[in-house]
Parts: structure tokens; sequence; C-alpha cells
């Protein structure tokens, strides 16, 4: 199996933590590593020769060849991002003009994993599964009734392995309200999408060709000079100009290929908030349930996070519920339930040219 890693979001809902010049993906906020490395060491033992790409945004090469360094790893940069399809894309391009055969599995370099063991043998049995045609996905079997994730409603049974079923999908469900949350947990039907997809390169560029044929042409473009002194030049004069479009939207829910989705039980979270964060920490917390880091005093608080990297005492009396975020040159203040919005703040920032904080 050959392993891409899509590691060129942007991880907004991070800040102040996550920075344009350090997003998410390489802060070690889950482990000893920064999280694309976590997710290449995860994944290492099964891929081909121990090989693999990441795809990364330009202005975070230097740091991913640091990262990397001694891996038997390739490094690609997009000039601007494209959202998840022309991603996946220029793996699968990359992988055929190697001329790869076996599945590729695509990865986001974000999540956390709690259950390796069991997340290796689902992607295993998926990648076996389409090595020869269509496509698969993990489908993250539901823990609560999540209204922030997209949702994979399963369909017939298409094969049981080891015990693991594998079914086909009957569809791709954006994100739900509350209620119907609720639905979708207590029926049994329904998994969490995790954005991770396995197909060999020959169906993805197949795909690409049907649905979305401007990126077809772009990648026919920079086809002709992978491996070639001239490769970075066409990928920045071609990249720009490709559609900003996932691949859930521009594929999976328009091909006529066999989708095929495996349940997968093993503790996944896309650590996409703060909030998600304390959830994944919670267990570490003090006799108030607040999870802190740094050098912190808590006096009748509860259900807090509170995370510094600024040399400074932070004393905190009778809050709760709430999220504090302690950066040298920047403060995070908010009600932690909604840490989803923390986008907000770097709209904001954004529009006021406030460069020096993003």
């Amino acid at each position: 199996m050959y392993i891409v890693i899509m590691a060129g979001g942007s991880g907004t809902r991070f800040w102040p933590f996550s920075r344009k010049a350090k997003p998410k993906q390489f802060l070690a906020i889950v482990g000893k590593n920064p999280m694309v490395v976590e997710t290449w060491n995860r994944v290492k033992p099964l891929s081909n020769e121990k090989e693999g790409l990441v795809v990364l945004g330009q202005q975070h090469l230097e740091e991913a060849r640091r990262l990397f360094d001694g891996e038997n790893i390739e490094l690609i940069a997009e000039p601007v991002g494209r959202n998840t399809a022309p991603c996946i894309g220029l793996g699968a391009l990359y992988a055929d003009c190697m001329g790869l055969q076996e599945s590729v599995a695509f990865l986001p370099a974000d999540h956390y994993i709690a259950d390796t063991e069991t997340f290796l043998r689902s992607l295993k049995l998926a990648g076996d599964i389409v090595k020869e045609g269509g496509i698969a996905t993990l489908g993250i079997v539901p823990t609560r009734p999540e209204t922030g994730y997209g949702y994979i409603h399963k369909g017939s049974l298409y094969s049981s392995d080891d015990g693991t079923n594998v079914y086909e999908v009957s569809s791709f469900v954006e994100k739900p309200d509350l209620e119907t949350a609720l639905k979708y947990l207590e029926s049994g039907e329904y998994y969490w999408n995790a954005g991770i997809f396995l197909a060999n390169p020959r169906t993805i560029l197949k795909e690409i060709e049907v649905h979305l044929p401007d990126l077809h042409i772009g990648l026919q473009k920079i086809r002709k000079c992978v491996g070639k002194p001239d490769f970075d030049r066409v990928l920045e004069e071609v990249y720009p100009d490709l559609p900003n479009i996932s691949f859930d939207y521009g594929i999976m829910e328009k091909t006529k290929e066999k989708v095929l989705v495996i349940p997968c039980d093993c503790g996944w979270s896309d650590v996409g908030s703060w909030l998600s964060l304390y959830e994944l920490k919670k267990g570490k917390s003090d006799d108030g349930a607040n999870v802190i880091e740094g050098d912190t005093l808590m006096i009748e608080c509860r259900g807090n996070l509170v995370a510094s990297k600024a040399d400074r005492f932070i004393a905190c009396l009778g809050i709760e519920n709430s999220l504090i975020v302690d950066t040298p040159d920047a403060l995070l203040v908010a009600d932690k339930s909604r840490s989803q919005e923390v986008r907000k703040i770097v709209e904001y920032l954004k529009k006021e040219g406030r460069e020096n904080l993003l």
C-alpha cells in the first residue's frame, strides 16, 4: 500500500496556537511529535517499502523537510490550497507516474487514533478490497450525536472478512442538525466520515476525468513534468487554476464506481477544535474536570481547558466550561462549547490586516 498524507490545511480553529507559519498538523497537540509525523509513524507499517508522500502547503516545505529527515518520504508543495480533490488527484498522479499498481491510502495529517491496531487492520482490509477497482472509505463508528461531521449511510452487506463486515455505501450525508444526528446514532446505520479514502491510482484518475474534467486537464499538464527539473515551475503555473472542490463533493457523491465502507471503532478524533481536544484529554483532568497545561491555579473552577505557551502564571477563580489559551502575543478566552467558532476571530484578524497574529 502506498500512503499519501494530506497536510495542507490551515487549522484556524486552533488559533492562537495554530498559525500560518505552523498550523495544527505541524504542532504536537496530542502525542510527542507534530501530528503529521504521528500520522506517518502510525501508518508506516502498511506502507510499500516504507514509502510515502506528503502533500503540503508551500510555506511549510522547509519545516516538513526537517521533520521527515531520514524518512523515505516524498514531499510535494501546493502553491495554493485547492481543497481535497486536487490534493488527492495530485497524489494519485504521482503514484501512477511511479508505476504503482496497488491501493493508495489518502489520509488527513491531523487526526488522532487511540487504537492503532484496529485502525491499521481496517485500513489494510480496505486497501485489499479495492486493489483492482472501486473506492473504499473508513466509517468511524459514532459515539455521540455529532453535528460537526459528515456521515456515511451504509447500504447492503458486501462481504465479511474475519468478523469485519464491509458494506456498500448508500449515500454520503452532510452535517446534520442535532435531532437528525440522534436518529443516525440510534439507527446504527450511519458512520462518521473521516475523509479517509483508498483506491488504486488509476481509479482515482479515471473518476476525476469523468466528473472533474477541468481538474483532469490540469493534472495532465502536471503529468508531463513529474520527475523533471521543471516540475515545480509547472505546478506553480497550473495549480492555482485548478477547481477548489472537495473529493467528497466532486467525486464520492457522483461516482458510479463500487463504493464501500469499512466500519472502524478505533478511538478516532479529528481533533477539530479546542473542545474535541478537551474531550480527548479529559481522562487526565483534575478533580474539577479541568484540563490544564502550564503554570495554572484553579480555585472553585469546573470543566475548563487551560493551555499556555507563555511564560506566566495563570490563576482562575470560579469559572466553568471556559477555554483559556495563552501565547506570548495573543490570549484567547472563550465559552468552551463555542470553540468551533474560533475561526471567526481568524476571519476578523484577516479583515483587519493583523498579519502578525495570523
